[in-house]
């Protein structure tokens, strides 16, 4: 790769006015979301079953007689489904919380560095890295 396809470096943040180097920051982005998605899908398949497999008992006595302290004391004394279920909820609000921030103020200063300094990266590397292929390659057009 020639120094014309190189993002300058300017103090603690790249400067580049070049379109092609910002969809690529974009794609890095939205690899971004979608792994963080596909974290969150994989856990509520993986774990939360486990989990509500082991509160099964517990979860019958909820539908006859249901009572907060019903709940409050089968989450007590499974401490492993519990923690399991509140890592499941806790990642998806977190994932939720930032994609939220994300979309409504924008990408935090720091977190467009990253990325910018990540796909630079990426270019420096060339093919060899994993992630070529899904940020640095130009789309392919569908020809009619």
């Amino acid at each position: 790769m020639d120094q014309s396809e190189q993002p300058s470096l300017n103090g603690d943040n790249f400067h580049n006015s070049d379109p092609a180097f910002a969809q690529q920051v974009e794609r890095l982005h939205q690899l971004t979301v979608y792994g963080r998605w596909l974290f969150v899908g994989c856990l509520w398949l993986t774990i939360a079953p486990v989990c509500l497999w082991n509160l099964q008992s517990e979860i019958a006595l909820w539908q006859q007689y249901f009572t907060w302290v019903a709940v409050r004391y089968g989450l007590f004394y499974h401490p492993l489904s519990t923690f399991g279920l509140a890592f499941c909820i806790g990642m998806t609000t977190a994932v939720l919380i930032w994609q939220s921030r994300n979309i409504l103020l924008g990408l935090p200063l720091q977190e467009k560095q990253r990325l910018e300094k990540q796909v630079f990266r990426i270019r420096q590397q060339g093919p060899t890295h994993p992630l070529w292929k899904w940020v640095c390659q130009p789309l392919r057009q569908i020809k009619n």
